[in-house]
């Protein structure tokens, strides 16, 4: 699966979506990962209500099934979570390969619902999840 991180300094999740300087997409496997494309973006990103600015940045996360960052205004989020995309916050910045690392353990143990739907909508079934019981 990918997952994008909005990112500064391509190396912690420590951008606002809208505000990012760069998107770093990694393809996710049980066995680990790898960067497969940075998206970097111009221009006056700061926050000013202007919904345009996120147009590219919505047109790189093609793909992408799980969106990283350190914030995102609603209006963002929803139009993430309308691309099937599952937006995920994290309180403090931190490394993105931490958070690859722990997404990769998730990945190898019984993963949460959510996180079930999102690789069924990405027709990633090739995990051997065991039933929860009752």
């Amino acid at each position: 699966m990918k997952v994008a991180f909005a990112t500064q300094d391509l190396e912690r999740i420590d951008a606002h979506f809208g505000w990012a300087k760069n998107i770093a997409i990694y393809d996710l496997t049980p066995e680990g990962w790898s960067l497969d494309r940075v998206e970097a973006f111009t221009g006056d990103l700061k926050e000013d209500g202007d919904e345009d600015k996120l147009a590219p940045k919505l047109d790189a996360l093609k793909g992408v099934s799980i969106l990283v960052v350190a914030a995102i205004g609603g209006s963002g989020a929803a139009r993430v979570v309308a691309q099937n995309i599952h937006p995920m916050k994290v309180p403090e910045p931190e490394p993105i390969e931490g958070m690859l690392e722990k997404l990769r353990q998730v990945l190898n143990g019984t993963p949460p619902p959510w996180l079930r739907k999102v690789m069924a909508k990405g027709g990633e079934r090739s995990f051997d999840f065991e039933e929860e019981e009752a």
